[in-house]
């Protein structure tokens, strides 16, 4: 993980999961909106921005458990999980390792993913090269100023690749405990990758309060326009905490 934002007595914690293709930096901005006091730390996968030599992580549960590693020294305090994509698949298998091991999450905020269980047969991460690097365009995954770029696209895609097909071919462990702790999610109603009806299970991973907020916009709209999204997170992290 990345420290964007370290505090040395934190309150809280904030904890965010990138989407395939996207790194730890995309979450840099996100501190000045958030309440004093927050550690904000994002996950920075295999195979990306520093981490460009590595292999890319073979199964999110292996992301996960890389995660509930790493925060399991950090001082216990209240801790959000927030993911995008294949982010949010990745915050909620960290939130059930967090749960088991007796320290669970103050919260799981996901968008721009169905539900666990719901991404079955998904079929881009099988496509010829210059299909995928179009269809990621067409997304809005690929800088624009990138997007003809020959070279970086041999260097990039076997890693966006890799990193998709972990989404489409991810499947839950059958008839997983519940987690207990508030869940929120996140869509945009215009994403090709995710329907109402394929979000709304997000409302059964937990006995906690759940919430599904829809709004226009793509793949990417939530993150582009986040402070909808923002505020429901402080919510969270602050839900609890003890008056001023």
């Amino acid at each position: 993980m990345r420290v964007i934002s370290g505090e040395e007595r934190p309150t809280a914690r904030l904890v965010c999961f990138p989407y395939s293709g996207g790194t730890a930096a995309a979450y840099r901005d996100w501190s000045s909106a958030l309440p004093a006091g927050v550690e904000l730390l994002a996950v920075q996968y295999p195979g990306q921005a520093d981490r460009i030599r590595e292999s890319p992580a073979d199964s999110v549960a292996r992301i996960a458990a890389s995660v509930a590693a790493e925060l399991s020294p950090r001082e216990p305090v209240r801790c959000v999980l927030y993911g995008h994509s294949l982010g949010a698949l990745a915050a909620y298998e960290t939130a059930r390792l967090l749960q088991a091991d007796g320290r669970p999450a103050h919260g799981l905020v996901v968008s721009g993913s169905l539900a666990p269980g719901q991404a079955l047969g998904g079929r881009m991460h099988l496509a010829q090269d210059a299909e995928l690097w179009s269809t990621l365009q067409d997304f809005g995954g690929i800088d624009l100023s990138i997007a003809d770029d020959v070279e970086l696209r041999e260097l990039l895609l076997p890693t966006l690749r890799a990193y998709i097909a972990l989404t489409e071919t991810y499947r839950p462990p059958t008839r997983p405990d519940p987690l207990g702790c508030p869940v929120h999610c996140h869509y945009n109603t215009e994403d090709p990758l995710v329907d109402a009806a394929r979000v709304e299970p997000w409302t059964a991973v937990t006995t906690g309060r759940t919430s599904v907020r829809s709004r226009p916009g793509g793949h990417f709209g939530v993150l582009q326009e986040p402070a909808e999204l923002l505020a429901d997170i402080t919510g969270v992290l602050l839900e609890g905490a003890p008056l001023p």
